[in-house]
């Protein structure tokens, strides 16, 4: 059997027996068809993430440690359902002491694997300066300035896309390139306000989610939601511009409270315009692409279940060009981590 020590969640494979660190990112206790109590959980770390389970049977069912913490684990990882999941046998808080086992909360935080820089680089690169008319650039403008920070580290999502250090702004780069293109392709659309309104669209996931590594629902998050609380971003930035056209804010409004496409998906209203119509249909294309690609990082099974598709879809091996670099630790160069 496989034993791997301290490798990224990325590399592992059914049969592997695994020990290591990793961001606990859920945490919840549930029961099987027997009455028995189990741990739910997702492990994490910055190549991906995994199902984790701790049965009735395990010393680590009743363990000390929490959500949204580091934690020191073993277990073994199995195939269930084309899923890679792993059953945790121990489990522990990680300490300081274990620095010099290789813990380091920089490796374990899931993150964009675009460079962030770059992505900032290409966010300005489209906001103001690609934005014509003067009232939506400015527009574009003092919203950077106010939600910029924000949008530069959040995740886009608690799970489904892009749920990482800097997928928001991922996100919306790629949706503003792919914007660009479609404008450039249906001449009847509006292209600036088409733009703005990708910057709106999930700017209320600022507010809706905790920053990373927590990543969890905030309580307006939960009573209100990112999309109305996106809605209400509009109006403050909008009613902050003197003589800001009433018909043009309504207009954004309305990109951003049906930007989901339909009520059973989270829209508060459906698409009623052109530029609301390609404004959802490229957010869901981005959020699934994004959704096959992250799936293909993190297992290299050729079939495999997309939650978010509800579907298995197939996922042909890539030929990975050589590697030049040198190579890294082994599972045996490093201590082992006392998990008793």
């Amino acid at each position: 059997m496989p034993r791997r020590v301290n490798e990224p969640i990325a590399r592992w494979e059914a049969g592997d027996q695994v020990q290591g660190f990793a961001l606990l990112a859920r945490k919840e206790r549930r029961q099987d068809r027997t009455g028995k109590d189990y741990l739910d959980m997702m492990l994490s770390d910055g190549s991906g993430s995994i199902s984790a389970k701790v049965w009735s049977g395990s010393p680590a069912i009743d363990g000390d440690f929490e959500a949204h913490g580091f934690v020191a684990f073993t277990g073994l990882v199995k195939s269930y359902r084309d899923q890679l999941q792993i059953s945790v046998e121990k489990c522990r808080t990680a300490t300081d002491a274990d620095r010099e086992y290789g813990f380091d909360e920089g490796k374990l935080i899931p993150s964009s694997p675009e460079d962030i820089d770059d992505l900032w680089r290409r966010l300005h690169a489209i906001y103001p300066a690609q934005i014509e008319r003067p009232i939506l650039r400015r527009l574009a403008e003092e919203t950077l300035e106010a939600h910029g920070d924000a949008l530069r580290e959040h995740p886009a999502a608690k799970v489904m896309h892009h749920a990482y250090l800097g997928g928001l702004l991922e996100h919306t780069v790629s949706m503003a390139e792919l914007a660009i293109k479609i404008a450039g392709h249906y001449p009847e659309l509006d292209r600036d306000l088409l733009l703005v309104g990708v910057l709106f669209h999930d700017l209320g996931k600022t507010v809706e989610l905790g920053a990373m590594p927590a990543n969890d629902y905030t309580l307006p998050g939960r009573l209100v939601g990112h999309v109305v609380i996106g809605r209400d971003m509009v109006r403050d930035r909008c009613a902050a511009i003197p003589d800001f056209p009433e018909d043009l804010a309504l207009h954004l409004e309305h990109l951003v409270l049906s930007h989901q496409g339909k009520r059973e998906y989270g829209a508060a209203v459906e698409p009623m315009t052109v530029e609301a119509l390609v404004l959802h249909f490229i957010d869901d294309l981005d959020s699934k692409i994004n959704q096959f690609r992250n799936q293909r990082r993190q297992s290299p099974q050729e079939i495999q279940y997309i939650r978010g598709l509800g579907r298995h879809v197939y996922l042909p091996t890539e030929e990975e060009p050589p590697d030049d670099d040198e190579p890294e630790a082994g599972p045996g160069d490093e201590p082992t981590p006392s998990l008793l």
